[in-house]
């Protein structure tokens, strides 16, 4: 039967990418599903052959046209396209504008078309060189005001147009599920080799090809990013493909040999344990079930450290909206694992702004990340990661005297500190915290900020600068700077932002809880460092 499955790929195949393409359209027009094309695909998409076979990936191109050229049938669907949102997403070190007269959130940007095609004449804008990669929000009034959207986006940009024939995406919707599994055996074939940030490049790099075509495929409009959004999230379609059982012939030994792979990647990448009072919550399990598409894809996004491509395919389709609430909760409940990609990346400047240029558009939108905090806890989530981070540097503190100083403080030559490996956890922190909704549940919520101040007990006092008498360095530490940034971006940042939303004076009463914990612990500081024994300060002689 094998042998007979190739002979008729292959008498396809002869056939030429065009014929063979309209032979299966027809055969799904009129039958509702194709032999021919599950033929084929088992020969394209054959796991032993490599993902980024530029003819295979060519063939898959013309199959989806289902009998047209590419490039026509690309032209043909974004002509049906109605979509309210730009959602264009970018790369690191590209010109992006922020618009705080338009924005909701302050993570808000737009691209340079939509903000030369909106009326920003007047407002408080500026122009930036994106550090992290983002993605256009115009179209989102989620994150800008309305009046900011370009003339290409909104809702008053969308035209009813001709129905859309039925035919169209037929080919499309039958090989979506076969395409994107591709993607995740690739993933598992290869999560047996040396786990380190170069491995994880080239394993990404590997697959580039394809992956640009299934960006293609989403660039032709909502239509077809619906279909492949759909195809992520649909859990039938995740059993259907990889749950057993399996078929009793290679392939089903191949799905057998991928499932072990991935249990073995989940059992080699837990989460961290979690304190035991917040061992309940599902986004802080040590173990985790992948039940779509997307789930699977994200844990490997994670698991192979952000590559560039992987992430902005993602991104791409965050433009429908029931996808990115999905992607936002699968985020969410991967989340505790960020530290440990962080700590065990050679590259953790670079890991850290893929992950914030992911994250900073799941957070921006303030009824979706309420959402994360009341039904995932992502407030609980995000300083329990912190806190866990910052506890496996501490060091004994060196104020007054050490040997009666029973405080701990984050060492600042660790790596951790100097390579600023927390920075996307307080950078979404920030993010979050942006949202008054959610300062206020913070704020509400006396174990987080207990928690918080637990976290915040770790920095008070790091990097003691000690005199030094007899022999000196010839070049200072760095660690001073890696002191300031902790600072300033973990510690000045969310106050600053919890004090923009307690302006009103029905909050004064949660003004003045947090302030009794800012009291409470700095005389809990001030005990452990020995401060009330020594030193004794003398008057000054006159």
């Amino acid at each position: 039967q094998q042998q007979r499955s190739v002979l008729t790929a292959a008498r396809l195949k002869e056939n030429g990418k065009k014929l063979a393409a309209a032979h299966i359209h027809r055969e799904l027009t009129v039958n509702g599903h194709s032999d021919s094309l599950h033929l084929l695909l088992d020969d394209l998409l054959e796991p032993d052959c490599a993902i980024g076979n530029i003819d295979n990936i060519e063939w898959c191109r013309w199959l989806v046209a289902g009998g047209r050229a590419p490039t026509e049938f690309a032209a043909i669907v974004r002509a049906y396209d109605n979509h309210a949102k730009c959602g264009l997403v970018w790369i690191p070190h590209v010109v992006a504008y922020r618009c705080r007269t338009c924005g909701i959130s302050p993570c808000m940007s737009i691209c340079r078309d939509c903000f030369k095609r909106g009326n920003h004449e007047n407002h408080d804008f500026n122009m930036f060189l994106s550090q992290a990669g983002g993605a256009c929000d115009c179209g989102d009034t989620s994150v800008m005001k309305p009046e900011g959207f370009c003339s290409d986006h909104g809702l008053n940009s969308c035209q009813t147009k001709a129905p859309v024939p039925d035919d169209l995406l037929l080919v499309a919707e039958a090989m979506m599920p076969r395409l994107i599994l591709r993607m995740l055996l690739h993933f598992r074939q290869f999560s047996a080799m040396k786990n380190d940030s170069a491995v994880c490049r080239l394993v990404a790099e590997y697959c580039n090809e394809y992956c640009t075509m299934l960006m293609e495929f989403n660039n032709m409009g909502e239509m077809m990013r619906r279909v492949m959004t759909k195809t992520f999230i649909d859990r039938n379609v995740y059993r259907r493909l990889l749950e057993p059982p399996y078929p009793s012939n290679s392939y089903g030994q191949y799905l057998r040999n991928s499932r072990r792979l991935y249990d073995e990647a989940l059992r080699q990448f837990p989460s961290p344990e979690p304190p035991p009072d917040y061992a309940h919550l599902p986004a802080l399990g040590r173990t985790i079930v992948h039940q779509t598409l997307l789930e699977e894809f994200i844990f490997w996004t994670f698991k192979y450290e952000f590559q560039q491509q992987i992430v902005c395919f993602l991104l791409n389709m965050l433009p429908d909206q029931d996808y990115k609430e999905h992607l936002t909760r699968t985020f969410v409940m991967h989340y505790c694992r960020i530290p440990s990609v962080l700590e065990m990346s050679n590259d953790p400047d670079t890991l850290s702004n893929r992950v914030v240029h992911m994250s900073v558009q799941l957070f921006s939108n303030e009824s979706l990340a309420l959402k994360m905090v009341e039904e995932l806890s992502l407030l609980h989530v995000m300083i329990i990661s912190l806190r866990q981070m910052m506890s496996k540097i501490l060091t004994p503190h060196l104020l007054h005297n050490p040997e009666r100083n029973f405080h701990y403080v984050v060492d600042c030559a660790e790596r951790v500190m100097k390579e600023h490996c927390y920075w996307p956890l307080v950078s979404d922190f920030n993010n979050v915290l942006s949202h008054e909704s959610v300062a206020l549940v913070f704020l509400k919520n006396d174990n987080l900020i207990d928690m918080w101040f637990q976290f915040l007990s770790m920095l008070q006092g790091m990097n003691v600068n000690l005199r030094e008498i007899i022999s000196h360095v010839e070049y200072e530490s760095s660690s001073y700077y890696a002191a300031f940034s902790c600072e300033l971006e973990a510690s000045a940042y969310p106050m600053w932002s919890i004090i923009s939303h307690l302006q009103d004076p029905s909050l004064a009463p949660l003004a003045k809880n947090i302030m009794m914990y800012c009291v409470t612990y700095l005389h809990e500081w001030l005990e452990a460092v020995n401060f009330y024994q020594h030193p004794k300060f003398e008057k000054a002689r006159s």
